[in-house]
């Protein structure tokens, strides 16, 4: 029986080898390098996939992409990447990118909320300073009382040390998002409800009359500009 990635690679390579067929033979090799090269590509979400435990165990975070949709993926990624100076890394952008996309939510939204979360360090491990309500953990930041009622919302699994777990960070702040832009559906509140909680928004909008906080005003500028970086490349 084929394997997912066999399969994936068939529907990449016979199309092409019908279109060679017709080529010379110094065509057919340069086409040939070509799809090893891809296929070498493919075989990278198996690797990401393989060094996460997370990702091993859940279907949902799985990383089931052809290879258009790896491209696309790995060249929001790229952005990111050069964007963060390396400090965020490629197989979570691409991870980041291929989740996002399946809730119909920008990339480049999550990933500036993730550099704003975490003073542009992008740090996994890192932990927040103390606050009346405790300490936010992790890339995304949350805290251990808000952290297991969205991961249940999510029907994900949960442990404090999962908040440290890059890829689990990444999928909750997504299904996260994902929850408060169904709630409130525009993303000015749902970022700001994200920031300041659902409490905290509706004192926001009481005081300002709008939620245009600053945060969800600079999360979402960068994210147009990453946008329009990307379209001009």
């Amino acid at each position: 029986m084929l394997s997912l990635w066999q399969i994936k690679l068939a529907g990449l390579i016979l199309p092409a080898v019908f279109f060679i067929s017709g080529f010379d033979r110094e065509h057919m090799d340069e086409h040939i390098k070509k799809l090893e090269s891809d296929s070498k590509e493919l075989e990278e979400i198996k690797d990401i996939e393989e060094g996460s435990e997370f990702l091993e165990k859940s279907e949902d975070a799985s990383l089931d992409m052809d290879y258009r949709d790896w491209k696309y993926a790995k060249a929001k990624a790229e952005t990111m990447k050069e964007e963060s100076e390396d400090r965020f890394k490629l197989e979570w952008g691409i991870f980041l990118t291929h989740q996002a996309e399946k809730k119909d939510i920008d990339p480049e939204l999550v990933y500036e909320l993730l550099r704003v979360e975490t003073g542009d360090t992008f740090d996994p491990e890192l932990t927040g300073p103390e606050t009346k309500y405790g300490k936010a953990y992790g890339m995304a930041q949350f805290m251990k009382n808000t952290g297991p009622w969205i991961a249940k919302k999510a029907d994900m699994p949960y442990k404090d040390s999962d908040l440290f777990n890059p890829y689990y960070a990444i999928q909750l702040s997504i299904e996260y998002l994902d929850y408060l832009h169904d709630k409130y559906e525009n993303w000015d509140e749902a970022l700001t409800a994200y920031h300041r909680g659902v409490g905290g928004l509706e004192s926001y909008k009481d005081k300002n009359g709008d939620a245009k906080s600053w945060y969800a005003v600079e999360i979402q500028d960068n994210a147009e500009e990453q946008k329009q970086l990307l379209a001009a490349q």
